[in-house]
């Protein structure tokens, strides 16, 4: 993928956004002029999964698309993930929806006015609805938000990683506890999560991290706390689409009729796709991505 990926690659220009109150994250940004390619004035923010990162195959494979029909790419990291743990001293959570609004405000303020389209995958597709909810009150501007697979109910999602195939609750179990390694490898003296991996549990990892590192008195309060489902995405302004698969182990589907009815918001339910994947065939473009393109063209 980053042979493909690699015009994007090359033109990206990295730097980090303040984005209030001391928080750091880092973007790559692309400029199709850069490339060769005309740009058509529009910009496109994209946002990966929990565990992933600005450099995930999806992220890269979504990216030069756009890039190749002239959106500037903008590519965020969300707090430690990628090579980022050292920029901040706290510890990542998934309610941390301040500063994911202050960086889409420092990249719309440097767009100059430009469109701005944004576009999440899983934890990075919640991130994206949120910020998007938010969108009137904290004075951004945006075109439209792509949402693929997004995180609808932490409950459902934190119950279905424990009820379903081993291997996914292995798989996240593996990358998060790396990546709490990292963190403390980044502030040494400052953290110690040496009891929290010897759980290698995913909520019993979780119920400890909001014990010790958030302010919500209980595991449901924070679950709770980035949920999209109930009256959170009611007073959607901004066109959004969510794309889901009925088959997503992670995300059950039927969490989507929780949501609130907002005339905003449209929702695409393939039959198949599992989580983030509509894969068509092994290589090229897949369905979701096609969807999106078509969705920012709009």
């Amino acid at each position: 993928m980053e042979r493909r990926a690699r015009r994007l690659i090359s033109a990206s220009e990295t730097s980090i956004l303040d984005c209030g109150e001391g928080v750091r994250l880092q973007i790559y940004r692309a400029d199709p002029a850069r490339a060769g390619y005309s740009p058509n004035d529009r910009v496109a923010v994209l946002l990966h999964g929990w565990e992933g990162s600005a450099q995930s195959m999806y992220i890269l494979s979504l990216g030069q698309q756009l890039f190749e029909r002239g959106f500037e790419v903008v590519r965020l990291n969300l707090r430690d993930h990628g090579d980022t743990h050292h920029l901040n001293r706290e510890i990542f959570h998934s309610c941390r929806l301040a500063e994911v609004v202050g960086a889409v405000r420092c990249i719309e303020r440097a767009s100059g006015g430009r469109p701005l389209y944004l576009v999440g995958f899983s934890l990075g597709g919640n991130f994206m609805l949120r910020v998007a909810a938010q969108a009137g009150e904290a004075g951004i501007r945006i075109a439209r938000v792509v949402a693929v697979s997004p995180v609808l109910d932490p409950h459902e999602t934190l119950e279905a990683l424990e009820s379903g195939l081993f291997a996914y609750h292995r798989y996240f179990v593996r990358k998060w506890c790396r990546s709490l390694l990292r963190k403390q490898a980044a502030w040494p003296g400052v953290y110690d999560f040496a009891d929290l991996i010897r759980l290698a549990d995913l909520r019993r990892m979780t119920d400890e991290l909001v014990r010790r590192f958030t302010e919500f008195p209980t595991l449901g309060d924070y679950l709770q706390g980035y949920a999209i489902t109930g009256s959170r995405l009611a007073g959607l302004e901004v066109p959004c689409r969510i794309i889901t698969a009925a088959d997503d182990p992670i995300i059950p589907a039927r969490a989507l009729e929780r949501l609130a009815r907002s005339p905003a918001l449209r929702i695409t339910l393939t039959r198949y796709g599992g989580h983030s994947g509509f894969f068509e065939r092994l290589s090229g473009t897949t369905w979701a991505e096609a969807r999106i393109l078509e969705e920012l063209r709009r």
